[in-house]
């Protein structure tokens, strides 16, 4: 069951109508992803699977961003769950897990939604954008590689070269042009953006339940066909290029609020 015991990161909201609404809770960092939060998206999808009175879910992030992505600042970064399972276990998780989900995920995606946090919203069932949202994979601006699942959803949604040039370069899309290039299914004004996602989780609330799961889970098939050899790669090259010396020149650059300096090596 998906319990707000069991999350420190996210506030979890049932409701009588089998929605519930999860949403990452760490504002004052953007929400971006620290160890605790990179350990809860991992179980989160598989707690509402197992969860009976609960039909649809609804991700968002509390104020002004869905997710930055990673939080490389100072103090609690996102590789500090030394109770978990390795990052590169976690991560695969948070991918497998939603792709396992029978039981639809709608993300409303808020202000920025960068790294991690773009692929975690791009792996959902629907995704709403508020005129605000900013997508980008800027795992390549860290100096690593686009491991989180990047590589497997990005194509899958608008192609394989225009996937890889927003891989390569970690460059913005607003939620218009994410609209455009068929990235989000449904661009709505910031102050609709929660409206627009409870509408459709409420029909979704209101189908039939294994008609739904059927309708889904052949298309997710094809997904966890391609992450079972995608992600190995891709999380592989990830783990190497976190231990390059264009990643720590990254971090640093970042906590120095400065462009970084990247040598190759």
């Amino acid at each position: 069951m998906l319990r707000q015991d069991k999350y420190e990161t996210m506030r979890i909201d049932r409701r009588d109508d089998g929605i519930v609404v999860v949403t990452l809770n760490r504002p004052e960092r953007l929400n971006a992803v620290n160890g605790r939060m990179h350990a809860e998206l991992a179980t989160f999808s598989r707690d509402f699977a197992n969860d009976r009175e609960m039909r649809v879910l609804v991700l968002t992030g509390e104020g002004r961003a869905f997710s930055a992505g990673g939080d490389f600042g100072p103090g609690d970064p996102i590789g500090s769950n030394p109770e978990g399972p390795t990052m590169m276990i976690e991560a695969r998780q948070i991918v497998d897990h939603i792709l396992e989900c029978e039981k639809p995920m709608i993300a409303a995606v808020n202000g920025y939604a960068m790294g991690l946090g773009a692929n975690v919203a791009l792996l959902c069932d629907v995704v709403v954008a508020g005129t605000s949202a900013v997508f980008a994979d800027t795992h390549v601006n860290m100096g690593i590689g686009a491991g989180d699942g990047g590589q497997l959803i990005w194509p899958h949604l608008i192609g394989v070269n225009k996937a890889k040039y927003f891989l390569m370069t970690g460059d913005r899309l607003t939620g218009a042009e994410a609209e455009e290039i068929g990235l989000v299914n449904f661009l709505v004004e910031d102050d609709e953006l929660m409206d627009k996602a409870l509408e459709v989780a409420a029909k979704l609330a209101a189908g039939a339940p294994q008609a739904i799961a059927a309708s889904k889970m052949a298309v997710n098939a094809y997904l966890r066909a391609v992450s079972s050899f995608v992600m190995p790669i891709s999380l592989k090259y990830e783990e190497l290029t976190m231990k390059s010396a264009d990643h720590r020149e990254a971090v640093k650059a970042f906590q120095e609020k400065r462009p970084p300096e990247f040598t190759g090596k």
